[in-house]
């Protein structure tokens, strides 16, 4: 196994010195924002979670290793190329093999974080249950990941475009606990609130950390969502984003768009209805989950 871990130098240091370690996807990066916004936002994130105390390891595939950690210039290689792989769980193996290059998902990045033995990850918003999913199936990896992976991801709640109260309904069924951070209702990604309850409340990071301590000292198998809800100023007017993501979904639809091209394109049929807000939003909750992560990643590592 080890022979496919690759760490950064800041990482490699980081872990011989005993200093915590937050996780960052690269999806985000090659599939979720346009460039140059995408590279400007990982190098942010990853500043963000330096200057909170941890050290940041985005993760993607490269030249048939998992790398754990990222250099500025394979960040704006990244950031710029065209033919970099979604990779979730099934695709990993295969791209290793095939030494193609790979952004990791949630579901990949969770993956990758056990190996090299990081347990607190940070991202915008986790996969689900998509709208129509009775008749599609079609239900994020990232959800069963959660289900039987020892990390805890930070995230703005589920993508607004999929069917929340499914997802928490399938999360609840795999024993995933949903801790809303300062919140008793699931956030909604673009906006604060939704009318779902989360499984239960933690007004401080302490609280968050003792819970999944506690978690995988029982040997409670799986994962932890910790929902942060977007800050109020980047939040968007709820009635809006609704009659978006509709017309978006309509679209998707009618161009018979399936399986993991689905998100892509709705967020940028989401960012090109909102005028460029909803990408605002998206960069603004990612960062603000990079606070939180990452003082809920040191207060866990101060309590090994």
């Amino acid at each position: 196994m080890k022979q496919y871990l690759s760490f950064s130098e800041e990482v490699l240091a980081a872990k011989e010195q005993g200093k915590p370690i937050v996780a960052l996807e690269s999806t985000i990066i090659s599939h979720g924002m346009p460039y140059p916004q995408n590279v400007q936002t990982a190098r942010e994130v990853e500043q963000i979670v330096r200057d909170h105390g941890a050290v940041p390891a985005t993760i993607a595939i490269l030249d048939g290793k998992i790398k754990i950690g990222l250099s500025d210039d394979e960040l704006e290689m990244f950031g710029k190329s065209s033919d970099v792989a979604k990779a979730s769980r099934r695709d990993l193996a295969y791209l290793l093999a095939t030494k193609k290059k790979g952004a990791t998902t949630v579901a990949a990045t969770m993956i990758c974080a056990e190996l090299a033995g990081i347990h607190v990850f940070v991202t915008g918003g986790i996969g689900g249950v998509h709208r129509g999913a009775e008749v599609s199936m079609d239900i994020s990896a990232d959800l069963e990941e959660l289900a039987q992976t020892d990390v805890a991801v930070i995230c703005a709640g589920a993508k607004s475009i999929l069917d929340l109260k499914l997802t928490m309904e399938y999360l609840e069924t795999k024993g995933v606990p949903v801790m809303g951070y300062q919140t008793d209702v699931l956030p909604a990604f673009y906006t604060r609130t939704s009318d779902i309850p989360v499984n239960f409340r933690a007004d401080d990071v302490e609280t968050v950390a003792a819970t999944l301590k506690t978690k995988w000292d029982l040997q409670l198998k799986g994962g932890a969502v910790i929902a942060n809800p977007i800050p109020v100023e980047y939040a968007m007017n709820e009635k809006e984003i609704s009659t978006v993501i509709e017309s978006a979904l309509k679209e998707a639809n009618e161009k018979n768009i399936t399986g993991k091209e689905v998100t892509p394109f709705l967020l940028g049929k989401v960012k090109e209805l909102t005028d460029g807000k909803s990408l605002e939003s998206n960069i603004a909750l990612v960062k603000n989950n990079a606070v939180v992560g990452t003082q809920i990643a040191v207060s866990l590592h101060g309590m090994k």
